[in-house]
């Protein structure tokens, strides 16, 4: 900034007016100056007008009464004043000199060694220094602002991932407060231990984590989906002020969705290669079929009848999986009325109690007061809730097996949780479940699962398994509230 060709508005307090007078001289003796003066003789009219916001610099003396310099600095900095203000003294003192400059003085200078060319300096480095600071704090107003309204959670922790400051997301993804979580370690919140093992190594080898998928586990146990971005914030590691700032965003609704439409594909494909499949072998079939209705009527030797006997029996076998195979396959045309949930619940739990009670399995039923009212064909609905259910009464061991059946509400959605305690199923065939044919009974035909998802699709309902091996199984069904 250059001083000459500036207007600048100066106030000046100072008890004494002969001072004042002098002070407000060194400054009009300026070249080329256009800057005007004011004076406030005592410390709160001086306040009060600097506090106005019409100054651009304050020039306020030490000694002001039963107050000094040093309270109106601090009060002025209190009350969140950005005008430049310097501080004037009779005499010399360090002790003053230090304490001016830590409490927001620009400058400190001495009245008997005043000089035009010393004025000149203060005032145009303290206008200099004022506008970037006023830049300064703009910038950090303007990130502060992007920091703590980030839907994302954006953090800064220490080289060794502990969190020293976060932003209130954290609360909306983890369920965590913003003070619980200081001083908590990232790692803390990783859901697998090959990937916090993953996660420290990254730090100390490359110094950065970038756009990792990760699992974080919220306050209340569930699993959120997140990419994770870290990146080190200093040019030495070794550093001591060296720090880590990261932001983590929140993908669990996108995976959903792309678990979702993979499950879709993969039953639309399996249904076209069922079909194809179907009418491919239907069609010798049929040929074998009336063949031997045809031997049977030329045939009287009763050995021979036994054999034809047995081709038939099988070849209808055959026909009728590939009628259910087909059923499975094909979208399911309902009749959508409005039904409470919990009434369809009821009966399925009345449909499936007495296998319960002959293994001694421990029912836990949670539903909220309100009716949970959703669009559904109730007989098929009934049925696809009911595989589910006796797959998991099936999981469990007699008498040591627990079932929890629960009904929450959720914004415009209502969610089932069936959970057991059974053998779990592992991550691997977790995929697989719901596929055609695939069981791990070991007289299960494999539908039953495809049958359920099936019948939940039609009804706009999303599926969701949860399962660890020799713990139990979960399964999160959404639907839509009508």
């Amino acid at each position: 900034m250059n001083l000459i060709n500036s207007t600048a508005s100066i106030l000046i307090v100072d008890d004494d007016e002969d001072d004042f007078i002098i002070t407000g001289e060194y400054i009009k003796s300026i070249p080329g100056n256009s800057l005007k003066t004011e004076w406030s003789k005592n410390y709160n009219d001086g306040l009060k007008r600097l506090l106005s916001g019409t100054y651009d610099l304050c020039f306020v003396d030490y000694r002001l009464g039963a107050k000094s310099g040093v309270d109106f600095l601090k009060e002025a900095m209190h009350k969140n004043c950005e005008t430049p203000i310097v501080l004037l003294t009779g005499k010399g003192n360090y002790e003053v000199d230090i304490q001016a400059m830590q409490f927001g003085a620009v400058d400190y200078l001495i009245k008997t060694d005043l000089s035009t060319e010393k004025m000149e300096r203060c005032i145009r480095y303290a206008l200099e220094r004022a506008v970037t600071l006023k830049a300064l704090k703009s910038n950090e107003r303007k990130y502060r602002t992007i920091f703590e309204k980030s839907k994302d959670v954006v953090f800064v922790a220490d080289y060794s991932l502990n969190f020293k400051d976060v932003n209130e997301a954290i609360q909306t993804l983890l369920g965590y407060d913003k003070q619980e979580v200081m001083n908590t370690n990232l790692c803390d919140l990783v859901d697998q231990a090959q990937h916090k093992k993953f996660l420290q190594t990254s730090i100390q080898n490359r110094h950065d984590v970038n756009d990792w998928e990760v699992i974080l586990n919220t306050k209340s146990g569930e699993k959120k989906y997140c990419i994770l971005t870290i990146t080190l914030e200093a040019s030495d590691s070794d550093d001591d002020n060296a720090y880590l700032q990261g932001i983590i965003h929140d993908i669990t609704n996108l995976k959903k969705e792309e678990k979702a439409t993979l499950q879709g594909e993969k039953l639309a494909a399996a249904g076209r290669l069922v079909r194809t499949i179907a009418h491919e072998v239907r069609n010798p079939l049929n040929n074998i079929t009336l063949s031997v209705e045809q031997m049977q009527q030329d045939i009287k030797d009763e050995s021979l009848q036994l054999y034809m006997n047995i081709i038939r029996r099988n070849g209808k076998r055959i026909n009728d999986l590939i009628s259910e195979l087909l059923n499975t396959s094909r979208p399911s045309e309902n009749t959508l009325e409005k039904q409470a949930l919990q009434t369809i619940l009821d009966d399925v739990i009345a449909a499936s109690i007495d296998r319960m009670t002959l293994k001694r399995i421990k029912l836990q039923l949670s539903y909220p007061n309100e009716e949970q009212e959703i669009m559904a064909d109730r007989e098929k609905l009934k049925l696809a809730l009911l595989n589910v259910v006796i797959n998991a009464v099936e999981s469990m061991e007699e008498h040591v097996g627990q079932l929890s059946i629960s009904v929450q509400n959720n914004n415009n959605h209502v969610h089932l949780v069936i959970s057991d305690n059974g053998c779990g199923i592992s991550e691997e065939n977790i995929s697989r479940l719901f596929e055609p044919y695939f069981t791990q009974k070991r007289n299960g035909v494999g539908l039953g699962l495809t049958f359920t998802l099936n019948i939940l699709q039609a009804h706009k309902a999303n599926i969701e398994v949860s399962s660890e091996p020799g713990k139990g199984t979960t399964f999160t069904i959404r639907f839509p509230l009508v």
